[in-house]
């Protein structure tokens, strides 16, 4: 039985995890009759935001607590992840991506990874084992690996942040998925896209059938 390593970045699509991309991919894991351990860092959010108001909120929040809720509780500390251990790395998107594990959100693409997260990607990549993103997470594979191809779906300014990383765009449609098979990356758009649930299935079923018959 394959192993996936899910890495959350809180909870909400605005301060952490986009929710429905994160439980898509558990369940698209399980279909393929795979197994997944969810991680995250246990480090403080960059902020809080009401996902009611959309409003900055003057809370703290830990993003291994808040990731906590989407894992039901069943995580692990991102110390304690083995690269050894797991047969491919998944990364769901969110704005927790360019806040908590990166600074993306306010240094586009000057920006550094957190280098917890910049680690864990430069090992599964150095073992050969393949690393899934959705969504906006492509960005930090694109920032840390650099040389690779990948998709965040057709948004012009993210796709151009993206080559000034060094890595190569490609312009996707609902539940694509771009495959760069020397690099063991695969990345599909999900709500970069003005997508519905579905598509978000789609898009996850297809990076898992895409990853496993790549591994």
């Amino acid at each position: 039985m394959k192993r996936f390593a899910i890495i959350l970045s809180g909870s909400g699509v605005h301060d952490g995890s986009e929710i429905h991309e994160a439980t898509m991919s558990m369940l698209a894991i399980v279909q393929h009759e795979c197994a997944y351990d969810c991680f995250a860092p246990d480090t403080n959010q960059l902020q809080v935001v009401n996902h009611l108001t959309r409003k900055v909120t003057d809370e703290n929040r830990n993003v291994l607590v808040e990731s906590a809720r989407i894992a039901r509780g069943d995580i692990r500390s991102l110390d304690l992840f083995n690269a050894e251990d797991y047969d491919a790395l998944i990364f769901p998107g969110g704005s927790g991506i360019t806040k908590n594990f990166s600074n993306y959100a306010l240094k586009g693409d000057q920006c550094e990874v957190n280098p917890k997260i910049s680690s864990v990607i430069l090992e599964m990549h150095r073992l050969g084992k393949p690393i899934g993103a959705m969504c906006i997470a492509p960005v930090i594979i694109a920032k840390v690996l650099s040389n690779v191809t990948l998709t965040i779906g057709n948004d012009e300014k993210t796709a151009t942040d993206i080559a000034n990383m060094g890595a190569t765009h490609v312009n996707t449609s609902y539940g694509e998925v771009i495959a760069d098979k020397k690099n063991k990356v695969f990345t599909t758009p999900c709500y970069m896209l003005d997508s519905n649930i579905l598509d978000i299935y789609d898009g996850a079923f297809n990076l898992i059938k895409s990853i496993l018959e790549n591994i």
